[in-house]
């Protein structure tokens, strides 16, 4: 029969230092190279558009043109659009070095639902690979949202800084 001292005893640091044992929650992984590979994976495909955002690269508007499309175009509240800019840039850098991974990829879930959800959902599944439909569909979205449910539960995987704490 289990006890709860069985099932997990926590040490005298953690019993006394919540902020420990959060840490060690959020940071805890192992050393799996699927994981890993999706993280580099979800970063690579999220920094691009960060970077259009915030720095205009890549054919972007930067930051003010950005920002002037999310709160006057689309009517988002300057917060909320400052949020995306930075998740969308800073997230994903934080994901290719495997920092705070699960937090990171909250981030990004999050602001791909919204974008799926508020946007794109109305252009049903597909990619408008053809030019045919008014928009994009949501099945990026929905390869997104995997990648970062997958890092949710599994943490960042080998070579990662999360990694590297765990390990401590």
């Amino acid at each position: 029969m289990n006890t709860a001292s069985q099932i997990h005893a926590p040490t005298s640091v953690e019993a006394t230092n919540p902020i420990r044992t959060l840490v060690s929650a959020l940071t805890r992984t192992d050393g799996s190279v699927a994981p890993a590979l999706q993280r580099l994976a979800l970063a690579a495909v999220v920094f691009p558009h960060g970077a259009q955002k915030l720095l205009g690269w890549f054919g972007g508007y930067g930051f003010t043109g950005t920002m002037g499309f999310f709160t006057g175009t689309m009517g988002v509240p300057w917060l909320l659009a400052f949020g995306v800019i930075m998740i969308e840039f800073f997230v994903s850098l934080l994901l290719l070095v495997g920092a705070g991974t699960r937090f990171a990829a909250l981030g990004i879930g999050t602001v791909m639902t919204t974008a799926m959800f508020m946007v794109h959902v109305k252009n049903g599944f597909f990619m408008n690979w053809a030019g045919k439909q008014q928009g994009e569909g949501i099945e990026y979205f929905l390869l997104i949202l995997g990648l970062a449910l997958g890092l949710i539960v599994a943490g960042g995987g080998r070579w990662s800084v999360d990694r590297a704490i765990t390990k401590r």
